[in-house]
């Protein structure tokens, strides 16, 4: 139950967890969500129409269910049945577009996700000075390596872009880095949900990205394109590689095998996003393009290495404590965009940087299952390793995701080969 502060009740349901929207009740068994950041948007001059605003609390909602609901409790150990009621300010339009936020959260988390949208809802900010820059495009800014080459490019192809950023631990300072040294230093939003749970939460987050894309939706309500009635571009610089993110083999599906820019998953934003007249374009340039390819093709070598070590793709990089593991999916995926571009890898420190022993070390490593993923791919083609990935795609995309997949493989098996992996 996600509700605005006066809805919830003084008894509380033993089955159920609740959160207090945009206010915190004082009560330790009640959960918050971005406390206190109505006002803070309000005296910044933001002012967003009611779907815009109600798009944010409905994915601030989810991220919240996400990280409350253990996995651990599920029969399967990982697959949840959630069911989400969230209080609006304007929930009428929403109720028709239920089932089609139902699959796509479904997609994105593995769960069976059941919503359920009521009035009362917490009002969008308003302020007597609306804000307004002069960028004609948003672009996610998360602090990796992608997002760092996306931003260059942009400023490249002469576009101006408003940065949004997620804030997240060790990566905030870069954000802020990248978005000076692209010229968006005075056009940089940077917000974090302040989710808080009372109690343990689960660790997976699949449910994070949502906000992000929220995020980036509330930001350019101050472009002047969109408040005169024109089409935002919102930018979603990640690589074909991961972005599709098939599993390498069969014990890497559900928990290893996350789809925050999953063609499926955005295309179905996309949907809702075109339903409820939101008017922002979801973009994808780097759809067909590996890590490597985009590093080759970057238009500014210099800054990108003068930046790139400061970058972040580790998916364990919280768990060493905000250093680059060297081994997980990302990592690889990283130290092999390097090698392909012929760029020295900047990277200040891995903590496993020989792949040949790090596979053998104790703990989590995936430098066995791409491994055997290459071999696989090697002996027995492309096809073999994809299986059914691709069966959302269309026919005539197919051939270009298969493509982009293989190129990533390469990428991944010159690696092992430098390091005697292979």
């Amino acid at each position: 139950m996600c509700l605005s502060a006066e809805l919830i009740p003084e008894q509380l349901a033993d089955d159920t967890d609740y959160f207090s929207l945009y206010a915190n009740t004082g009560r330790q068994n009640v959960g918050r969500i971005s406390s206190g950041w109505v006002g803070s948007l309000a005296r910044s001059g933001f002012a967003p129409p009611s779907a815009v605003w109600d798009f944010v609390t409905i994915s601030l909602a989810v991220a919240a269910a996400d990280i409350a609901c253990n996995r651990q409790g599920s029969a399967d150990g990982w697959t949840r049945m959630i069911e989400l009621e969230v209080a609006l300010h304007e929930p009428e339009r929403w109720i028709a577009q239920k089932p089609s936020l139902e699959r796509t959260f479904r997609f994105l988390t593995g769960d069976f996700w059941t919503l359920n949208f009521r009035d009362g809802g917490v009002a969008p900010p308003s302020t007597t000075a609306p804000r307004q820059t002069d960028a004609d495009c948003v672009a996610l800014l998360s602090g990796g390596l992608d997002s760092l080459v996306g931003g260059i490019e942009l400023a490249a192809t002469g576009r101006t872009p408003l940065f949004v950023s997620q804030m997240a631990k060790g990566d905030s300072d870069t954000q802020r880095l990248f978005a000076r040294h692209l010229g968006g230093g005075e056009r940089h939003s940077q917000w974090n949900h302040r989710i808080t749970v009372p109690h343990v939460t689960e660790r997976s987050t699949r449910g994070r990205s949502i906000v992000f894309l929220a995020f980036a939706i509330l930001a350019s309500t101050t472009l002047p394109g969109w408040q005169t009635g024109g089409t935002t571009d919102l930018v979603i610089p990640e690589n074909g590689f991961i972005s599709l993110n098939i599993a390498l083999n069969a014990g890497r599906f559900g928990s290893y095998s996350t789809k925050t820019t999953h063609p499926t998953f955005l295309e179905g934003i996309q949907r809702v996003v075109d339903e409820v007249g939101l008017r922002v374009r979801l973009v994808r340039p780097y759809q067909l393009v590996t890590k490597g390819e985009l590093l080759v093709n970057c238009s500014n070598g210099l800054l990108l290495r003068e930046l790139a070590g400061h970058s972040t793709s580790c998916g364990r990089f919280g768990y060493y404590n905000y250093t680059h593991c060297g081994r997980c999916v990302p990592c690889l995926v990283r130290r092999a965009s390097f090698l392909r571009a012929g760029i020295t890898d900047p990277t200040s420190r891995y903590i496993f940087p020989d792949l040949a022993t790090a596979g053998r070390e104790r703990g989590p490593n995936d430098v066995g299952s791409v491994a055997t993923a290459y071999v696989n791919y090697s002996d027995k083609g492309v096809d073999r390793l994809i299986g059914g990935a691709l069966s959302f795609a269309p026919p005539g995309e197919r051939d270009s995701y298969s493509a982009v997949f293989a190129r990533g493989m390469d990428e991944l098996g010159e690696l092992l080969r430098v390091h005697n992996v292979l």
